[in-house]
């Protein structure tokens, strides 16, 4: 797709033109080639409340899903001048979302990749390695608040004659002052521990394996306490 620069330009300096930055005076404009060869634009909107400024590329991207969705192509960003202006880190993650890593954009030498401008990035492939074949261990709703807390205990145990490995996650009284000890939850039944260990430490960072011989392990977040000094693996 061809790109019109100076037209692109041009939509971001008019929409820099109704920017609302009274505390910083510092307009932004912004304007988007989209996949179907529309032009969506926006412009900074700041707040009294100054964490919560919107980016003139937040304006992009709602204009974008707002008036059909699709990918952006080429994005021009200006200053009060109209002259190119680099996105900042967090709006090169929105345009990486919504154009990802071949989108364009405009600078006051010549035109670069969203792969350039944010290496390394992070993106819906990251999400879909841990959400997509093993999934993430959930801790019940009626848990929740407990996140965090007591231990998790991964031992070994047997199933129809084979050795698996099963945990539970035990209160302590140090949680709350006169909290009873108990056990919160208890897991099912894995047959490689590194997976009861994912398991525990989705609920709290003190995990504890206890193997066959009675030998316990620590197999939680961080340096080993005093009184489990030897790391599990």
């Amino acid at each position: 797709m061809e790109i019109d620069w100076a037209r692109l330009r041009a939509a971001a300096t008019d929409a820099m033109r109704h920017a609302y930055a009274p505390y910083s005076t510092f307009p932004v404009g912004a304007a988007a080639l989209v996949d179907d060869g529309r032009v969506v634009v926006g412009c900074n909107v700041e707040n009294a409340a100054y964490g919560v400024t919107l980016c003139a590329e937040c304006g992009v991207v709602s204009s974008l899903h707002a008036t059909g969705g699709g990918r952006l192509v080429a994005l021009s960003c200006v200053d009060a001048t109209g002259e190119p202006l680099m996105p900042c880190g967090r709006c090169r993650q929105l345009l990486w979302e919504h154009g990802g890593p071949e989108c364009l954009i405009e600078t006051r030498t010549q035109p670069l990749r969203m792969a350039e401008l944010l290496p390394h990035a992070f993106g819906v492939e990251d999400l879909e390695a841990v959400t997509g074949e093993t999934p993430v261990p959930v801790v019940p709703e009626r848990l929740a608040a407990w996140r965090g807390r007591g231990t998790v205990f991964v031992h070994p145990d047997m199933s129809d004659g084979q050795q698996v490995w099963t945990a539970y996650w035990e209160r302590s009284a140090g949680d709350d002052a006169g909290a009873e000890t108990g056990v919160l939850e208890e897991g099912p039944s894995w047959d490689d521990p590194a997976e009861a260990i994912t398991w525990g430490l989705a609920r709290t960072p003190r995990v504890v394996v206890v193997d066959a011989t009675g030998t316990i392990f620590w197999a939680g977040e961080g340096e080993p306490p005093l009184e489990i000094p030897v790391r599990w693996g």
